[in-house]
């Protein structure tokens, strides 16, 4: 399929009722068209992996063809320069997540993007570098202690973060340290309490969100 026809599929595909609730998310309205992501990855499954396409799929501007672009990029690593790019033009909670799920985590080099923009003043590249460590926690088995320690010290120096949808993503992180093992599930605890006692709003909300979360927990792989 060529690119104009798969926006043509996208707009069949597309609906309003949809388009309205991921608006309400705060997608921007003027490039959506209101595709589920359900129905972008049944029409990934019938494009064939292409790096080409996936960037004029990116480049067209809409907020679906980008979660699509993501889909149908090649297996082989991409260049740091390209994802740095591609992260950069990101606007939005839904498009950071799903890139650094489906394509960052995969790359070699993710870890060394996470202590790159975490002092970005580009929102969606703080939010990247906690949604790359949860995915890590997830995804990457190999991951050494000593760099899931580094992400608990990195969590607790960002932790008054007061922007909404990065605190969000600290919190997410710490919570996924808290599943990884007893140890460090205890370590998450001992650190969202912490938060929670310091008296900072944003700490406040991270410790309390991860407490919930992690205090029911019970067994561990």
């Amino acid at each position: 399929m060529k690119c104009q026809e798969i926006i043509n599929e996208l707009k069949i595909l597309s609906s309003e009722k949809y388009k309205a609730n991921i608006v309400r998310m705060g997608i921007p309205e003027d490039t959506s068209l209101g595709v589920s992501i359900a129905n972008l990855r049944k029409l990934a499954k019938g494009i064939k992996r292409s790096n080409s396409l996936a960037y004029q799929l990116w480049n067209t501007g809409y907020h679906e063809a980008k979660l699509l672009a993501v889909l149908i990029f090649e297996k082989e690593p991409l260049a740091i320069k390209e994802v740095e790019k591609l992260m950069d033009s990101v606007m939005s909670w839904d498009l950071c997540d799903h890139l650094c799920k489906n394509l960052i985590i995969k790359q070699p080099y993710y870890n060394e993007l996470i202590f790159s923009w975490i002092n970005s003043p580009h929102i969606y590249e703080k939010r990247a570098s906690f949604v790359l460590m949860a995915s890590s926690l997830i995804h990457d088995k190999d991951l050494p202690y000593s760099k899931i320690d580094e992400y608990l010290d990195l969590i607790n120096e960002y932790s008054k973060n007061d922007h909404e949808h990065v605190k969000k993503s600290i919190s997410w992180a710490l919570r996924e340290i808290g599943k990884k093992n007893f140890d460090y599930n205890e370590k998450a605890l001992i650190l969202a309490y912490e938060l929670k006692d310091r008296g900072d709003k944003n700490q406040v909300w991270i410790g309390k969100s991860a407490i919930k979360e992690l205090e029911k927990l019970v067994s561990y792989p």
